[in-house]
């Protein structure tokens, strides 16, 4: 796992050993950022159920001004840490190692968001508990753009999603990246 491109490019991060977290392949990275290449310059990026703290810390490496972590698993908080210490990223970024609700229930008030990405846990319906969430502490910019990770096929967001809209939907082999934005938020 590496930073793919930026002033960061090629720098390699580290992950947590064991099946607690499942890192975004480089190419799926890969494809993910090219989709929303337009999106990172300047943006302040929120990075829920983040793992090794690999997308908001490619979105650093791209141009994003700050980038903001959210994970709960200790051993990955600590790996997160490192990665931002490697990569000379401290300034630019913050941790919460907090579940994601009470993170982002922390932040309210605080910071307001161009792109999140979360790749929860799969089969535990934390997708809208999140989702609400963000609504709820007004952590969304107008245009916000919110990326969820999730298994292929998984029906998630066949239905509407409460506040709201679903704009594309990049299926991979193996999962998919469903891009949302905010329905009525206020500048």
């Amino acid at each position: 796992m590496r930073i793919i491109a930026g002033k960061n490019r090629s720098l390699p991060l580290k992950t947590i050993p064991g099946r607690e977290t499942r890192p975004t392949t480089d190419r799926i990275k890969e494809t993910l950022f090219n989709i929303i290449q337009d999106e990172i310059p300047g943006s302040y990026v929120l990075d829920l159920f983040a793992g090794s703290g690999q997308i908001g810390l490619e979105a650093i490496s791209r141009g994003a001004a700050y980038a903001v972590f959210a994970e709960q698993d200790k051993k990955a908080c600590a790996c997160i840490e490192e990665n931002i210490r490697f990569t000379k990223s401290d300034r630019e970024t913050k941790l919460y190692c907090a579940d994601a609700v009470s993170a982002v229930r922390r932040m309210e008030g605080i910071y307001r968001f161009d792109v999140v990405f979360m790749d929860p846990p799969y089969g535990q319906g934390l997708e809208a508990e999140a989702l609400s969430a963000l609504l709820a502490a007004a952590l969304l910019k107008e245009d916000a753009l919110v990326i969820v990770e999730c298994p292929l096929n998984a029906d998630l967001f066949e239905t509407e999603v409460p506040g709201y809209e679903v704009v594309r939907i990049k299926r991979y082999k193996t999962n998919e990246h469903v891009f949302l934005r905010p329905e009525n938020v206020q500048k």
